[in-house]
């Protein structure tokens, strides 16, 4: 019998010895990779992978390509398509309406209340100045499905390690999951990398080091300047254009961007928006790997790491930008340089890693209709308001709609007593948006599985809604049309191929060189895992092992 100690948890185990001192096991044992890594780009398009692939270097993406398995027709099969959700139904294999992660922001329909996807006040910040600031105030609690990590946790008995690495705390959250050794995310207020008490009491000595050095501090006193000659985008709208959404302070974003006098005002936290976000990313990856010796030991460990520099150049910039596209030039660079370190820290052919995207996104709406393609801009704010007057003529209450989030209606149920019937309420409300400008259809979520739209939307809608956390209401627009985001920049959310088609590559231990058409989906990635390392499906698993790859798939029993 022994103890042994995992994120401050005594777990008994107990060692059944054969004579002479060896384990009670079997002639043969899972055959597994040393390290898996799992890599989310946040808001990567699928159609990326080619639309700059001629200027990528044969060392990232190309070699993902070349060397291991695309799955070209991955789909996210839910809505809303946002960041929580996308990480959470990567891992899980799950959707919102199993998980609950809702959004990246819901509403809790008891109460009213606006809840956060990672937010937890019962645990304590660890490594900001102040152990109650709200930003490390984070934690899984909110995730109510296993992940694919906590099932390998699960299988090694506690002994893998599993770390979560992200600017976003619910990009490497989520994806750690519950069980995790560690989560550690990016604080722009202090520049340090940060982490929570739900996972340990104080940042480890080697991430303690890493922030002394001022990462943050030291990129952005470089710049931004395009990785080659800007003439040679021509897959880009020429630069500084109307479509793009300045910096804060700064009329025309135009390369070279001034990092080094930008960050005067408006902190640190201006590197999420440029390509040093995914240096900074990758630095802590690597510290990790080296530092707790990830795929050094006898059991499979896990890295998940989220890059979340794409989503935020891509919001601001639009998808057609040079800025967006000189992002990714320089994220096929830093994947060639990560690729080659698994190489040689862990050694070819002993990791397993996967790419994919959480969500992808769309043109800006001004751009696609400059270019005489259709797109709209729904005013959410005007249309709520104008709802609200009508419902109230109606029913007589003001402010029966608390929110139109996440393309939902939320009904502010303190407004609603016996004088208002809601099963009127619900036809009265989708009667009106069905004649709003831009709304394609509106369903009732509880009903939705019967309502006459096509399956693929009706499917989306069933799996993304919670009834707990979503409204009652979906709101289904036009396609190109978003809410409030026409002009500048661009946005994602909506089931839509531009949102909703993801990139997905795999390579590394025992992985066959090919690709397929087949449509598979988000959640088949975690079943997926779970076939290849022999270990359970996450708890509330929907998807399906991806059979096109594993059927290549080489096995040989490890003695």
């Amino acid at each position: 019998m022994s103890t042994i100690v995992k994120n401050g948890r005594w777990i008994m185990t107990c060692f059944i010895v054969l004579w002479g001192g060896m384990p009670l096991l079997g002639g043969n044992s899972p055959e597994r990779p040393r390290l898996v890594v799992g890599i989310v780009i946040d808001q990567m398009r699928w159609d990326y992978l080619y639309r700059y692939q001629d200027r990528y270097t044969k060392t990232g993406f190309n070699r993902m390509l070349r060397e291991g398995f695309s799955c070209e027709n991955t789909m996210v099969n839910y809505i809303p398509t946002y960041t929580a959700i996308g990480h959470s139904s990567i891992y899980t294999g799950s959707v919102p309406s199993i998980h609950g992660i809702a959004g990246n922001n819901f509403i809790v329909q008891a109460t009213g209340k606006s809840l956060y996807c990672t937010e937890d006040d019962e645990v304590r910040s660890i490594g900001t100045p102040r152990d109650d600031a709200a930003v490390g105030k984070m934690s899984p609690r909110n995730l109510k499905a296993s992940t694919i990590t906590d099932e390998l946790e699960l299988a090694t008995n506690f002994r893998a390690k599993v770390i979560g690495v992200s600017l976003k705390d619910r990009g490497s959250i989520l994806p750690a999951g519950h069980a995790a050794d560690a989560a550690y995310w990016f604080d722009g207020k202090s520049g340090n990398w940060i982490t929570s008490s739900w996972y340990r009491e104080s940042l480890p000595g080697w991430l303690e080091g890493y922030n002394q050095t001022r990462p943050a501090e030291r990129y952005l006193s470089e710049d931004w300047n395009t990785l080659y000659p800007i003439e040679t985008y021509v897959q880009s709208t020429p630069d500084d254009n109307v479509y793009e959404e300045p910096y804060e302070g700064d009329k025309h974003p135009a390369f070279p961007i001034k990092t080094s006098e930008l960050v005067k005002s408006q902190g640190l936290d201006l590197i999420r928006s440029t390509p040093c976000g995914m240096t900074m990313t990758f630095d802590v990856a690597r510290l990790a790997i080296e530092n707790e010796r990830l795929g050094g030991g006898e059991v499979t460990d896990f890295l998940a790491v989220s890059l979340s520099s794409p989503d935020y150049v891509g919001h601001q910039f639009g998808a057609n930008s040079v800025k967006v596209e000189d992002t990714y030039l320089r994220l096929d660079k830093e994947l060639g340089d990560f690729l080659a370190y698994l190489d040689k820290q862990v050694g070819k052919g002993n990791y397993l890693v996967f790419l994919t995207a959480d969500h992808a996104g769309a043109h800006n709406g001004q751009f696609l209709l400059d270019h005489k393609i259709p797109a709209g801009n729904w005013k959410e704010g005007e249309i709520r308001t104008a709802l609200n007057k009508h419902l109230q003529e109606r029913f007589g209450k003001e402010k029966l709609v608390s929110s139109l989030s996440n393309y939902q209606v939320h009904f502010n149920y303190k407004q609603v007593d016996e004088t208002v019937d809601m099963e009127s309420l619900r036809a009265a409300t989708i009667a009106y948006l069905q004649q709003v400008e831009g709304v394609a259809y509106a369903v009732e979520m509880a009903k939705a599985a019967a309502a006459p739209v096509p399956a693929i939307i009706r499917e989306r809608i069933v799996n993304g809604y919670n009834h707990a956390l979503s409204g009652e209401i979906q709101v289904i627009l036009k396609p190109a049309w978003y809410s409030d985001r026409n002009l500048q920049g661009a946005t994602h959310g909506t089931w839509n191929p531009y949102d909703s088609h993801i990139p997905l590559l795999w390579m590394g231990w025992k992985i066959p060189r090919g690709q397929s058409n087949e449509e598979v989906y988000m959640t088949d990635i975690a079943p997926t895992l779970a076939a290849l390392l022999r270990v359970q499906m996450p708890n509330g698993c929907v998807g399906k092992p991806i059979t096109d790859m594993l059927k290549n798939v080489k096995r040989e029993g490890k003695k």
